[in-house]
């Protein structure tokens, strides 16, 4: 059947259909936006710190030691904190997740494996919300967002632990890499250590966010383009005030001189600040859930389908017709190895 374009009809007195946007935009202040981010990185590369920079706000307490006799104090587990922050009438509902710095211990093998089990369990989470018969008119949504992946600011290239990690986060969240505690690094060598990573990212095809696709203007491709080319972004973080020409910026003070964090001309913070919170937050919710979840999605649901007709086909009826009946328990009998569905339906565990 031929696709026929419709035609643009411009009504001939106002309707006021175009007030819905204003109703959206009512339910959606009411409601709150959630939005979930996750840290991902080595210990002491500030993670704790950039956070509380990013969102103006103490929200988590760094794992640092400020005496000799102090314990250790580096997270050891994968562990979630929740805020509501408030700006303007608009309120976001914030989960952070920090997790155990990996690369710490003797033995790295497959340190990697709680986190990507968590993202993965996220997803699971909601997939059965979504299938039950009664389910919540809002279903919580807990899946990462966005994964701020953590780099060491070593200068050389990326370790082969980061690689891999890298490899298994990109097909099941939005990833951004920062260089931690970039003011470490001269300009030189910040270009330098950049312009090597990017190298590293395309030998080993690490595809990270943001992607384009065949909704987006002119303006957003460009926009999308600036920041691949900015990434990995080269951040400084500081909750502490400094002044500066008179004027109290958050910042870093040494021997040498003043480091504020504002400032694009030490560090690129404003703008990840301004690609995570004002050009791209919203598209990070919507990535994760039409692009990571879909995906998921899509291949548990296939599995259940190939579990249900392997089921299916295992306790088929034989009709009279068809011969002599075969051995073998009944039809109903439940033997060893057999999946039990229930009536809601059963999602395989994330793999």
């Amino acid at each position: 059947m031929a696709s026929t374009t419709l035609e643009t009809v411009q009504p001939r007195n106002y309707v006021g259909f175009d007030s819905i946007t204003s109703q959206i935009e009512k339910k959606l202040l009411k409601r709150g936006f959630q939005f979930n981010i996750m840290c991902v990185g080595q210990t002491g590369l500030g993670k704790s710190t950039l956070i509380n920079t990013i969102f103006a706000s103490h929200l988590l307490d760094s794992k640092g030691r400020l005496s000799p006799t102090e314990p250790s104090r580096q997270t050891t587990e994968i562990q979630t904190v929740s805020h509501t922050i408030e700006e303007n009438g608009v309120r976001l509902h914030l989960n952070i997740v920090d997790t155990p710095g990996y690369g710490d211990k003797v033995n790295n093998e497959r340190c990697w494996e709680p986190i990507v089990k968590y993202i993965k369990d996220q997803h699971s989470a909601y997939l059965r919300k979504e299938l039950t018969a009664q389910r919540d008119r809002y279903i919580l949504d807990t899946r990462i967002h966005c994964c701020l992946f953590f780099i060491q600011p070593t200068g050389h290239s990326l370790k082969p632990i980061d690689i891999i990690i890298l490899k298994k986060l990109m097909d099941i969240c939005n990833v951004v890499p920062v260089i931690a505690k970039s003011d470490a690094l001269t300009v030189e060598e910040q270009a330098a250590f950049k312009d090597r990573i990017k190298e590293e990212l395309a030998f080993h095809h690490i595809k990270l966010y943001p992607y384009d696709n065949e909704m987006l203007d002119e303006d957003e491709r460009a926009m999308n383009s600036h920041i691949r080319n900015m990434i990995p972004f080269a951040v400084v973080g500081s909750e502490k005030d400094i002044v500066v020409d008179g004027k109290v910026v958050r910042g870093r003070k040494s021997r040498w001189g003043l480091i504020n964090v504002e400032n694009e001309n030490h560090c690129e913070f404003i703008s990840l600040r301004n690609f995570l919170t004002r050009t791209h937050l919203q598209d990070l919710i919507d990535t994760t859930s039409q692009i990571h979840y879909e995906t998921f999605r899509s291949k548990q649901l296939l599995a259940l389908k190939e579990n249900n007709s392997a089921s299916s086909e295992r306790s088929r009826p034989i009709s009279p017709a068809s011969g002599p009946p075969l051995s073998g328990p009944a039809i109903n009998e439940y033997h060893p190895g057999q999946q039990t569905l229930s009536p809601r339906g059963t999602v395989p565990a994330a793999h």
